[in-house]
């Protein structure tokens, strides 16, 4: 049974002191009730070890936003898959709209950030999705294809047992234009279907696939109701604990 799971991605947001306190409020109020699915917070670097000794394991997982495409050595500034690990983090964000298009990040520079990800023990979520002018290109499905045999068709099996896949869809990220539940379930479906062909039928199945494109608790409940919907990555309402518990308590 594949998990469901929700997902904050802070983005550049949040002090190291506001940081805390947004974790701790989480940890609180998950604590108080618990979530009927995964729950995964993904902060800025700066944030992931004070938060670590601050949340639940058993109730929020604890993820970076990025990681380097490099192991180790004389990259200033870069932060390994090995340093995240160290932390207490448990997952990475990578692929993510907005590394690809502000920072160049290409199929390549995935594939390895994805394979030293995965050797340092962590869970990746992988993010895919296309731009408006592909979507009114009817391009939707071969973009989204085209971003996971890149970067994910190396991997074996095993491996990519510790992928989540994200869609975005980059269009419906703060445009004012968004994607319904059903644009959700179609191309989710596409999704499960790529998987299929390259990994097989179960390992298909057992994909989570989250939506990432402005889910916040007044839709929450009619995305997560698609079948092939797994849960959500959030932006914006994962910055406010009760916008994020609203989405969590959408599986409930």
């Amino acid at each position: 049974m594949r998990k469901k799971i929700v997902a904050g991605n802070w983005k550049m947001n949040k002090n190291l002191q506001e940081g805390i306190a947004l974790a701790q409020e989480l940890n609180e109020k998950l604590t108080a009730d618990k979530p009927a699915c995964g729950v995964v917070i993904c902060t800025p670097f700066i944030h992931l070890a004070s938060v670590a000794g601050i949340i639940d394991k058993s109730i929020i997982g604890l993820g970076a936003e990025n990681c380097a495409d490099k192991e180790k050595g004389a990259y200033t500034g870069e932060v390994s898959a090995e340093m995240v690990k160290s932390t207490g983090a448990d997952y990475v964000i990578l692929g993510h709209s907005e590394r690809r298009a502000y920072y160049g990040e290409t199929p390549e520079i995935l594939k390895e950030k994805v394979n030293l990800a995965l050797a340092n023990g962590l869970k990746v979520i992988f993010c895919i999705g296309e731009v408006l002018e592909e979507r009114e290109a009817g391009k939707q499905n071969e973009v989204v294809k085209a971003q996971i045999e890149g970067s994910l068709f190396d991997l074996t099996t095993e491996q990519y047992a510790n992928v989540i896949l994200a869609y975005e869809p980059v269009w419906a990220i703060g445009t004012g234009k968004t994607a319904t539940a059903e644009q959700a379930e179609e191309i989710h479906a596409f999704i499960r279907g790529v998987i299929a062909e390259k990994f097989g039928a179960q390992a298909a199945e057992d994909t989570t696939i989250l939506y990432g494109g402005s889910c916040k608790p007044s839709n929450a409940r009619e995305l997560f109701a698609k079948p092939n919907v797994d849960g959500g990555l959030i932006g914006g309402a994962a910055l406010k604990a009760d916008d994020f518990k609203g989405i969590i308590d959408a599986w409930k």
